[in-house]
């Protein structure tokens, strides 16, 4: 069906420094380097753009080894990689999109056989705290699928239900860990697909982000370091559809002084598994 309910890191990973990489390359390299990109566990997505000579990669790093292994060494390395820009992602808004999130159900008859259980509301630097083994188990089963229950849950990390219901409380409460509804958007008539590189007064990212994150048509907006201080993800149906969001909504917002639109051509990765395992 192209839908799957799945769990995902917190829009602010505890302990985490998060990267977006434009990777230039030649046309005969992208789908080769978008692979590799999207086999490496750090890596969250991989899609390709521009003419297939760009690649837009996000990933997250905990040290400072782990970041200097991809930027420093292993792209700078790789033939037919042109160039490589990093931005840093300095704050992810809420907004429309969270629509997408499983809600917690109002209650459950037996924690036994019900999915992944409901958490108190998130304390929003509570996820500073590190993530142990034990979690890091359950975010790989989750996001595998989001809907898994607690006893099975207990199976696949050999620990008891009891206690899993307890980290999963202790995930969802600090925001770590969030359950949302991943979809293949050219299954629900959504054609284009496109990333917006946006300039803005630095005394309006805040204003901007959220406006933007307000809107239905962006699944995601972020501040960013870079040339292109604020990211935004956008869904439409069309051409048409894409022009009257630039020239009515998103250009019409104070505080933009420019904005860069790169369509996506493909989706290598989504959402930490491959696009073609789905």
């Amino acid at each position: 069906m192209g839908l799957r309910v799945i769990g995902v890191p917190g829009r602010h990973p505890a302990g985490a420094t998060r990267w977006l990489l434009r990777v230039s390359c030649t046309p005969d390299a992208s789908t080769k380097i978008a692979d590799a990109l999207a086999r490496r566990p750090d890596t969250a997505w991989v899609s390709i753009a521009s003419g297939g000579t760009e690649l837009h990669c996000a990933f997250a790093t905990r040290t400072t080894s782990e970041r200097d292994a991809l930027l420093l060494h292993k792209l700078p390395q790789t033939p037919q990689v042109v160039s490589v820009s990093a931005y840093c992602l300095l704050h992810a808004f809420e907004g429309a999109s969270n629509a997408w999130h499983i809600p917690v159900p109002e209650s459950q008859e037996d924690e036994e056989e019900t999915t992944t259980p409901p958490a108190p509301a998130p304390q929003p630097r509570a996820a500073n705290a590190g993530l142990d083994a034990v979690d890091a188990q359950l975010m790989a089963e989750l996001a595998k699928d989001g809907r898994a229950t607690a006893s099975e849950l207990a199976r696949a990390t050999g620990r008891s239900p009891a206690g899993i219901t307890r980290r999963l409380d202790h995930l969802r409460s600090t925001a770590a860990l969030r359950l949302a509804v991943d979809f293949i958007p050219e299954h629900l008539g959504y054609q284009m697909q496109v990333r917006f590189w946006l300039r803005v007064a630095p005394g309006q990212l805040g204003t901007v982000g959220t406006a933007l994150a307000a809107h239905p048509e962006i699944p995601f907006a972020a501040v960013t370091t870079g040339p292109s201080n604020l990211l935004a993800n956008g869904l439409f149906r069309d051409t048409d559809e894409l022009y009257h969001y630039l020239d009515h909504r998103i250009g019409t917002l104070p505080g933009v002084q420019s904005i860069e639109t790169t369509p996506i051509l493909r989706e290598v990765k989504r959402l930490t598994y491959p696009a073609a395992a789905r």
